[in-house]
């Protein structure tokens, strides 16, 4: 068996879901790393260290720079034909790509994967998040999108050789531009602690309390779809079946009811500490440690704690 991932990077940088989109295709067969993009030569060589990369393939290009569904599927079709499967984060470029690949191969993709037992058996949730389904596939060949946050990230210390592709492909698609939340809190969709608040905040302002305790814990940010909605966070913070899927060794909702939605988001989450009023909330009822109480009066005491 022989395994494609498709590499997450950004800014001239390797994401951190790739090292676990590589641990998870480790289960299926060899596996090679595809770079795609503009001047990725230092994204190639955060990739080669990756253990259980055996070869690092580079595809520079122009074309690639937005990387632009299109001209994905254009590199990736002709490349399909040497592997059994193509792996790729499911996330922004994985879910856009995969599925116009598989159309292209008249395949069935399996997306959102959670746990592999097999070259053709997955798990993947449905309804929400309320059922886990076990996916058996014959096709000839796997198209992937893995949650990395279901998988621990593979080692680092390897020396896989890289070599370059040339590419020949195009694209009808205009990049216009990217609008971007800066922080130097941890990537949300891989961090081992999240500290989410809901709407029960109020006010943009008063939400910086999750930001505040986050920083205490070295913990990334999220929010619910209401906290989101109201304009109290950023949409990139959104945490649940609408926004990020987290899998933190540690998960903290403030001031969170618990929706269903939002909860198919954190049920990965090792351990749930909950922060209501409302001890009847749903997350409170599932969280490993709940604490009932003013989230004003609990919250800064708890962030000067840690300072201490």
């Amino acid at each position: 068996m022989t395994v494609l991932v498709l590499a997450e990077h950004d800014l001239g940088h390797l994401s951190p879901a790739t090292a676990r989109i590589v641990a998870a295709a480790e289960q299926l067969g060899t596996v090679d790393v595809l770079v795609a993009g503009h001047d990725v030569s230092g994204v190639a060589a955060e990739a080669s260290e990756i253990a259980g990369v055996a070869r690092v393939l580079v595809a520079d290009s122009d074309a690639l720079a937005a990387l632009a569904p299109d001209a994905l599927v254009g590199l990736l079709l002709p490349l399909s034909e040497r592997y059994t499967h193509i792996v790729a984060a499911a996330a922004a470029t994985g879910r856009d790509a995969i599925p116009r690949l598989a159309a292209k191969l008249d395949l069935m993709p399996v997306t959102d994967v959670i746990a592999i037992h097999g070259p053709g058996r997955f798990d993947r949730p449905i309804y929400a998040g309320n059922a886990i389904e076990t996916v058996s596939s014959g096709q000839p060949k796997q198209l992937l999108t893995i949650r990395a946050s279901a998988f621990r990230p593979a080692a680092t210390g390897n020396a896989a050789p890289i070599e370059p592709l040339l590419p020949t492909v195009g694209t009808v698609t205009k990049f216009l531009a990217d609008y971007r939340t800066e922080g130097d809190l941890p990537d949300l969709g891989t961090a081992q602690i999240v500290v989410a608040g809901g709407v029960s905040f109020g006010s943009a302002e008063k939400f910086a309390l999750v930001a505040d305790l986050a920083k205490a814990l070295g913990a990334a940010v999220g929010a619910t779809r209401a906290a989101v909605d109201a304009g109290y966070a950023p949409n990139d913070w959104q945490v649940g079946q609408t926004g990020k899927i987290v899998a933190p060794d540690l998960y903290i909702g403030i001031g969170v009811s618990g929706a269903l939605q939002h909860l198919a988001g954190i049920q990965g989450a090792k351990k749930i500490i909950a922060i209501n009023k409302d001890p009847e909330a749903p997350l409170m009822k599932i969280a490993d440690y709940a604490l009932v109480g003013d989230l004003f009066e609990i919250v800064p005491a708890l962030i000067e704690a840690l300072k201490r």
